[in-house]
């Protein structure tokens, strides 16, 4: 593949647009259902929780939230104004209930008002966070005391394999992750890392390990 395309395949990846952008949503959306739920799963969602979530892509997995608990509250903020609309599209009856609300933001700045969630989650977007410590002392700010945080990114053995995240992806391994952590205020309360079984562009299945951190305010 020539680096023209495996640009654009990068491009796409971190700010969907047009046709191929929802192409690209809905191949995302499948490859990383199991770390999704992984990492929704870990925020041991309660009943009447306010939830956040960045980077959601199509918000295809939005049912799954809503099957943690009752009376809860999801908010999703993306920086692509066609995953805003797909999300909106694919949850209108969530929208239209007041139970699911969407945002655009600039990623970097959380547009909502200090303690507003009582958990946040994110799902393989840390490869392009701008300026990582800023962003989560912004997850931290909106967060109520003791709130939890789940973040979930493949690691850098499998990631590298990948030939599109040469361009503008920064890459982790569990260990960097966890340093990045400790630059901020949050404590690490729990870290597991599985290893699924993922397919290629050609149809064969291989192991890709993934991490999940469990981060307390």
């Amino acid at each position: 593949m020539k680096q023209e395309e495996l640009q654009a395949i990068a491009s796409q990846l971190k700010h969907p647009t047009g046709e191929k952008g929802i192409e690209m949503a809905n191949m995302m959306h499948e490859t990383n259902i199991n770390m999704t739920r992984n990492s929704i799963r870990n925020l041991n969602i309660e009943s009447r929780n306010s939830i956040l979530e960045l980077g959601h892509g199509n918000a295809g997995h939005v049912e799954f939230v809503f099957e943690q608990a009752k009376n809860i509250k999801y908010y999703g903020l993306e920086m692509s104004e066609l995953m805003f609309q797909e999300a909106r599209k694919i949850n209108r009856n969530y929208v239209s209930q007041k139970k699911a609300f969407f945002s655009l933001y600039d990623g970097n700045v959380i547009p909502f008002q200090d303690e507003y969630f009582n958990k946040a989650f994110t799902v393989n977007t840390i490869y392009f966070w701008q300026e990582p410590e800023k962003l989560l002392s912004e997850i931290y700010r909106v967060l109520k005391p003791k709130g939890i945080f789940c973040i979930t990114f493949a690691d850098e053995s499998f990631m590298k394999q990948l030939p599109f995240t040469q361009f503008d992806f920064e890459l982790y391994t569990t260990p960097k992750a966890e340093k990045l952590m400790e630059k901020t205020s949050f404590k690490i309360i729990n870290k597991e890392t599985l290893t699924e079984k993922v397919k290629t562009k050609t149809g064969e299945l291989v192991d890709r390990d993934f991490t999940t951190l469990v981060l307390e305010k």
